[in-house]
């Protein structure tokens, strides 16, 4: 990495690779002169604090949406259950104090703003145009095309569109993610930049 990060990433709990990692710092670099950033999908905070450092370097702000109670694959008896992270009380997960520690542990209180609300209601107030979005929240179609349809509208001319886990390939993986990035390529509002493992990059032209 051209770069170094506040912490020891591999000690953060989450799925991101330390190559989509390096790719979303670099962009939220770029981006961060020109407003705010967010992300959709927070979860210990392993992408935050790629965004979050490169934010801080620029002195930029980066919004951290998450309810923190996980997507339907995190649940009890799901594929990627953490038992750590369940709430026996609520008998739902809850990554938020887990995300508060990264933060402090990579000492960016002043730079990270937890939005911690399903995305669908913090969109309905949201008026701050945005530089950056990074959209890796719940996989189900409803819930990404959520997440595209609130969010993806904020963004500046000139800014990034990126959303995690892209699979062109159905037998790689799940699709509502790809779904939206393909409609978001046929708006005609965006300009395709070379894909990062599975991420994808996309530029506001209009």
């Amino acid at each position: 990495m051209d770069f170094a990060l506040p912490l020891d990433i591999d000690s953060v709990k989450g799925f991101l690779s330390p190559v989509e990692g390096a790719a979303l710092y670099r962009a939220a670099r770029e981006c961060a002169p020109l407003g705010p950033c967010l992300e959709i999908g927070s979860y210990c905070g392993k992408s935050t604090v790629y965004l979050g450092a490169a934010c801080q370097r620029s002195g930029g702000v980066l919004f951290a949406v998450d309810h923190h109670r996980g997507s339907e694959e995190h649940q009890l008896g799901e594929e990627y259950h953490d038992p750590a992270l369940y709430d026996g009380a609520a008998g739902l997960m809850d990554s938020f104090r887990e995300f508060r520690a990264t933060m402090r542990r990579a000492g960016l209180d002043d730079t990270v703003v937890p939005v911690v609300a399903p995305t669908r209601v913090a969109a309905r107030a949201w008026r701050t145009p945005l530089s950056l979005v990074f959209i890796d929240g719940g996989h189900s179609l409803e819930a990404a095309m959520t997440d595209y349809r609130g969010w993806s509208g904020h963004l500046v001319p000139g800014g990034l569109l990126a959303i995690h886990d892209i699979f062109p390939d159905p037998a790689d993986g799940g699709q509502a993610p790809y779904t939206i990035y393909r409609l978001a390529l046929a708006s005609g509002l965006y300009e395709e930049l070379p894909r990062v493992e599975t991420l994808g990059l996309l530029r506001r032209i209009a």
